[in-house]
């Protein structure tokens, strides 16, 4: 924020970006114009995040989001069912899976560049679950070592995503987004915290043009009651 040209976030501001920023997603969502809106939308959720992250702790989760918004526009107009292939379609969802993995990695990288191997080695989960835990997670802290390992493990996933970007086969994917989504629906049963724009960008790895394909097949196979009309 220090180093652009923004007016301090005032109340007026606040508010004025907030409903700005609900009109053009709307308008963005409405498919006309995409790149002008779709522009428009980024950046006032970059100014958004200007305002919610310069003044205490940035959140990590809507990195993949923003660069999601970032990389929309230059896709340019299409449809549920376009079967059109993209070269910008493309790029853009690799950016964000990309983005998806960077959450991960630069996580970790954070974690131990600030707080060292004391996160690790500390009572980080003890401490959320103290003061967050649920009916689900609060057993937790009568088994000795269990949340001691499980930052381990933490760790040791956040500095191997880059692994993540390896996979390319259409079932590796699926299984790749039911494990991150496995993982943050344990965190959120645990210590009721979730990261939904970055759920939202999980979802853009899904090969979402299966659906369309399964669709088509099941219009191309005849039925059974199709079949023994025709025999009769």
């Amino acid at each position: 924020a220090e180093w652009l040209p923004l007016p301090t976030p005032t109340t007026a501001v606040v508010d004025i970006v907030k409903w700005l920023l609900i009109a053009s997603a709307l308008l963005a969502a409405t498919g006309r114009a995409p790149r002008i809106w779709g522009t428009t939308t980024f950046l006032l959720y970059l100014e958004w995040m200007v305002i919610a992250m310069s003044y205490g702790k940035v959140d990590h989760d809507r990195y993949a989001f923003l660069v999601a918004l970032a990389v929309l526009p230059t896709v340019g107009l299409a449809h549920w069912r376009d079967q059109r292939r993209s070269q910008a379609a493309g790029f853009a969802v690799a950016a964000i899976f990309i983005a998806v993995m960077l959450t991960y990695f630069l996580a970790a990288w954070a974690k131990i560049r600030f707080g060292g191997w004391d996160w690790v080695n500390g009572s980080t989960l003890t401490r959320a679950v103290l003061r967050r835990g649920t009916d689900l997670s609060n057993w937790t802290l009568e088994v000795p070592g269990l949340l001691h390992v499980s930052q381990y493990l933490m760790i040791g996933f956040e500095l191997l995503s880059p692994l993540m970007l390896l996979v390319r086969r259409d079932r590796a994917r699926i299984a790749l987004v039911i494990f991150l989504l496995g993982f943050h629906l344990m965190v959120f049963a645990g210590v009721r915290i979730i990261f939904l724009p970055h759920v939202v960008a999980i979802l853009s790895i899904l090969p979402w043009e299966r659906l369309h394909r399964a669709r088509r097949v099941r219009d191309v196979i005849p039925r059974s009651d199709d079949l023994a009309g025709a025999a009769s």
